[in-house]
């Protein structure tokens, strides 16, 4: 027994083979286990940005395949064994001698996606322990952020460009905007962006980085962010700049007004639309500039006019100006005065001429409905009937006339009645009232009796036209009427 037990225990110690120890960390099999172990999940985290390019150690395998990283491992295990055994007979004197130099690549470089330099003589093994107490955030590749996002704190964007990142949401600085004509180039490019958050945002800069004279200056030929500065300070409370900001508006407005209103004492024409075309340039909102500049070109298609009717109603060349000779004189006179004349004196010029009715609505937008009330009291004045009824005749595409008025034919009626138009003119436009009760109201007002019977008849109302034939003359021709409607009624 005890020469077999002593084979058995010679056997044990002289096989290639290790007994199992609990020493996990100087076991090398179970080192290249844990190694393979997360070489392998290192394919499911790392995301190589270089797989078009392949590395091949001084070994001639591939940088980054298992069977490198276990070699690699393997190398810097056993490098430190040696150097603790080494360490251990020597004492402190092994600190001078080195192990000898691993690859510069590792399984930390390898989770990190990234390979280190390593200097020389740096100690480029890593120990597995080691790896164990490195936290979860190294494991994973670092993400970084693209590079145009590094702009958005740059200090080169230029006011438009900073405008427009402002409206998308980005984060832009405005405090490098320090010149004042930066500013307000900032300010006019906000404008024009047409985002309110944005206007806001840049006059809230403006208001902490100018003085209030300033900023008070600026604003005033700058209507739209005055507004919006306004309706920011009556949001915040801020009373006091408040006032300050609108007592400094008013007075200005005033001055403006001012100025404008001198047009009035002006007694010669040519120096009157000299002065309005001064006026244009005034520091005046929008709207009323234009109305200032449409002031100045009415006053000059006037002088136009004026200058040419006078010298044909001198001559005599044109007929409407003998038949019907000029009472006034067309300049300074307000746009629908003007509309009138030309609509009286010029209804068919072309619409080339200044004098032109047309031309007139079209260079200053005159509504249809104004328009046509004033054509037709202009034709109906004359008597022109052949005119009105042209005026409210429309044709399809089909080629089917028929008569409709923007202003209701119940109004037609009553600008005609004004100029005196035959009952049968008006008989005909009263018909064209839809409504049943102002058809009749003004049929019987304006004594358009076969407008009134026709539409009795209509109706059926029997009693009615029998109360209406009592209005009517004996022996006319409207009570013949009423009696053979009554008759055929009677026989039905």
């Amino acid at each position: 027994m005890s020469r077999a037990g002593a084979d058995e225990e010679e056997y044990w110690h002289s096989s290639k083979f290790r007994a199992f120890t609990f020493d996990d960390e100087d076991d090398e099999l179970s080192q290249l286990k844990e190694s393979k172990r997360a070489v392998n999940s290192l394919r499911d985290i790392v995301d190589d940005d270089d797989d078009d390019l392949e590395r091949v150690s001084w070994s001639g395998e591939p940088v980054g395949s298992i069977s490198w990283s276990i070699k690699e491992t393997a190398s810097s295990s056993t490098s430190l064994l040696e150097g603790r055994d080494s360490s251990l007979q020597k004492g402190s004197s092994s600190y001078a001698a080195l192990p000898k130099q691993a690859s510069s690549y590792s399984l930390s470089s390898l989770f990190k996606g990234e390979v280190p330099h390593i200097q020389y003589g740096q100690m480029a093994c890593l120990s597995l322990s080691a790896l164990s107490d490195t936290g979860v955030k190294n494991y994973a590749p670092e993400l970084r952020r693209p590079k145009a996002e590094y702009k958005d704190y740059s200090s080169d964007w230029s006011p438009k460009d900073t405008v427009r990142r402002m409206q998308r949401g980005k984060v832009c600085s405005l405090e490098r905007f320090r010149s004042l004509q930066d500013k307000l180039v900032l300010l006019d490019e906000a404008v024009a962006g047409h985002d309110g958050n944005v206007i806001t945002a840049v006059l809230i800069f403006l208001k902490r980085t100018l003085r209030r004279e300033i900023l008070f200056r600026e604003l005033e030929v700058r209507q739209v962010a005055l507004c919006h500065l306004i309706h920011f300070l009556k949001e915040t409370g801020e009373q006091k700049l408040l006032l300050d900001l609108l007592r400094l508006c008013f007075f200005s407005l005033s001055l403006q007004l001012s100025q404008y209103r001198e047009h009035l004492n002006i007694q010669d024409v040519e120096k009157r639309r000299e002065f309005l075309k001064g006026c244009i340039g005034l520091p005046f909102s929008a709207e009323d500039t234009s109305h200032i500049q449409d002031h100045y070109t009415l006053l000059e298609r006037q002088i136009i006019i004026e200058a040419n009717d006078r010298h044909l109603e001198t001559t005599g060349q044109s007929e409407i100006f003998r038949k019907y000779p000029r009472k006034a004189s067309i300049l300074n006179m307000p746009l629908v005065t003007t509309l009138f004349y030309s609509c009286f004196y010029h209804y068919t010029e072309a619409e080339g001429t200044f004098s032109s009715p047309t031309n007139l609505k079209k260079t200053f937008k005159i509504p249809d409905k104004q328009y046509v009330l004033t054509a037709l009291a202009a034709r109906a004045k004359l008597r022109a009937w052949d005119d009105v009824d042209a005026l409210f005749t429309t044709k399809n595409w089909l080629g089917y006339t028929k008569k409709k008025a923007p202003i209701g034919f119940h109004r037609v009626v009553e600008i005609l009645q004004r100029n005196n138009a035959p009952v049968q003119v008006l008989q005909e436009y009263v018909r064209l009232v839809e409504d049943v009760e102002t058809r009749l109201n003004l049929a019987t007002k304006y004594k358009c009796h076969d407008v009134v019977i026709e539409t009795y008849r209509d109706l059926k109302d029997r009693i009615q036209l029998t109360a209406y034939k009592c209005k009517v003359e004996r022996g006319s021709a409207e009570e013949e009427k009423i009696n053979s409607i009554l008759n055929n009624v009677v026989r039905n």
